[in-house]
């Protein structure tokens, strides 16, 4: 008698929000969305696995991995790497990157075992920290990771929020993200593809937080919940804004520099952070 085995899918059950090392572009702030199967034979209540225990198990391994953390390519010839004491400092140097070093707790660090960072990499990575946790039923797990179909301009970004209670606190995170700017009431797609440009593959830094100009390079330092953070990249991969660069003070910078750029108008910018969340911010003439 063949076996049966039944499936059990969540379409976009998470989203990874990170950011990577990588040669050509330097970091780059990404957002993975997650869509899991399960296959197996069916347990005692005549399911695969309960989605609220899909949901309570893989999200919470996910989040407890790549999620909110940077990723870097163990494999790479570029990188050098120092793990002690619970800590992880690394200096990556790419062909056209320009040297990245990055100075964190382990915890904000994913050392994958590849010699670039991608998706299929990521999900070789994943599949076996989310196997442990499903149930003995289940004979097979697939993961997918996709990005967002995005029609119009985003930007790649990264950044750290030390104020932050929770994983955002680390200083090398991000998101890919869509960008819209309303200028009375109709979107301005000039604007947006200017916007997208200039933060392709960008840091965004706070002031406060930024110790070093030297030698055309920005360094970034602060101390968090988890622990000292430190960062430092080319100066022409960063940015700065004055305030915090949660969501909210981002959508405001942008909207200063849409008033700015089209003076005596309504302008209305819907900044994403990821994937279907982030902020408005409004300058009325």
């Amino acid at each position: 008698m063949s076996r049966v085995l039944s499936s059990l899918f969540v379409e976009q059950l998470t989203v990874i929000d990170c950011a990577y090392l990588d040669a050509q572009r330097g970091v780059v702030g990404e957002s993975w969305i997650v869509d899991i199967e399960l296959r197996g034979e069916l347990d005692a209540q005549s399911m695969v696995l309960d989605f609220g225990e899909v949901k309570k198990r893989l999200k919470r391994a996910l989040d407890d991995s790549a999620d909110h953390t940077l990723i870097v390519p163990r494999r790479h010839a570029g990188l050098s790497v120092h793990e002690a004491g619970g800590r992880v400092d690394l200096e990556f140097r790419g062909p056209a990157a320009g040297a990245i070093e990055h100075s964190s707790p382990a915890i904000a660090v994913t050392l994958l075992d590849a010699e670039s960072v991608t998706a299929e990499a990521l999900t070789a990575h994943l599949k076996p920290v989310l196997a442990a946790v499903v149930p003995a039923n289940v004979a097979e797990l697939v993961l997918n990771l996709r990005s967002e179909a995005i029609s119009g301009p985003y930007y790649h970004y990264t950044h750290g929020l030390k104020k932050h209670a929770g994983h955002c606190q680390r200083i090398a995170h991000g998101h890919r993200s869509r960008i819209e700017i309303l200028v009375d009431g109709v979107r301005d797609a000039a604007l947006e593809a200017e916007q997208a440009a200039r933060w392709a593959d960008i840091y965004l830094g706070t002031r406060e937080d930024r110790v070093s100009t030297a030698n055309a390079r920005q360094r970034y330092e602060y101390t968090s919940a988890e622990g000292a953070f430190a960062m430092e990249l080319p100066a022409e991969r960063c940015d700065l804004l004055e305030t915090d660069t949660t969501v909210e003070c981002i959508a405001d910078h942008l909207a200063g520099l849409a008033a700015a750029a089209r003076p005596g108008r309504d302008i209305a910018v819907r900044a994403y952070e990821g994937v279907m969340k982030g902020a408005i911010a409004r300058r009325l003439r």
